[in-house]
């Protein structure tokens, strides 16, 4: 099914099918810029998703291979820039000998936490360009949005 965007006004826009399609359009395209320009600089957007998982508690690389759908020798190459950086730290599995657990450092914690400050503030710049009203639709949008993604 090829549904196009329509005019804001149009009955057309409230329909499922036609609200989906401009709401993941927006969602992917406010996602690409979070990820581009607020923390680029500070940690590339690979390193930074597996430094938020890894908040969680530690995981083995095929766990965070498969989090983010990534072959193992990609993520490899991710964690071992992470260690490198002092970001993440290998350690032994405890229950399998064979595997290897990544866990998050405080100082790959301090990144995380600046990375994300960088993306609020980037965020906030752009919603202060919005009126109050448009603030009051962005702030239900977002609840409605974290409501449904919960179910």
């Amino acid at each position: 099914m090829n549904v196009q965007p329509v005019s804001l006004g149009s009955e057309d826009a409230l329909r499922p099918d036609v609200l989906a399609v401009d709401l993941r359009i927006a969602v992917m395209r406010t996602s690409r810029r979070l990820r581009t320009e607020a923390s680029g600089d500070i940690v590339p957007p690979g390193q930074y998703a597996v430094l938020a998982h890894l908040t969680g508690g530690p995981r083995t690389l095929r766990e965070l291979a498969e989090r983010e759908q990534v072959q193992a020798p990609s993520m490899t190459r991710i964690v071992n820039g992470l260690v490198e950086q002092g970001y993440v730290a290998r350690e032994p599995h405890p229950a399998d000998g064979r595997q290897i657990l990544v866990r998050i450092t405080g100082s790959g914690e301090a990144v995380l936490s600046e990375a994300r400050s960088h993306r609020t503030a980037w965020l906030a710049r752009r919603l202060a360009e919005f009126d109050d009203d448009d603030r009051r639709i962005l702030s239900r949008a977002a609840h409605l949005m974290q409501e449904m993604s919960a179910r």
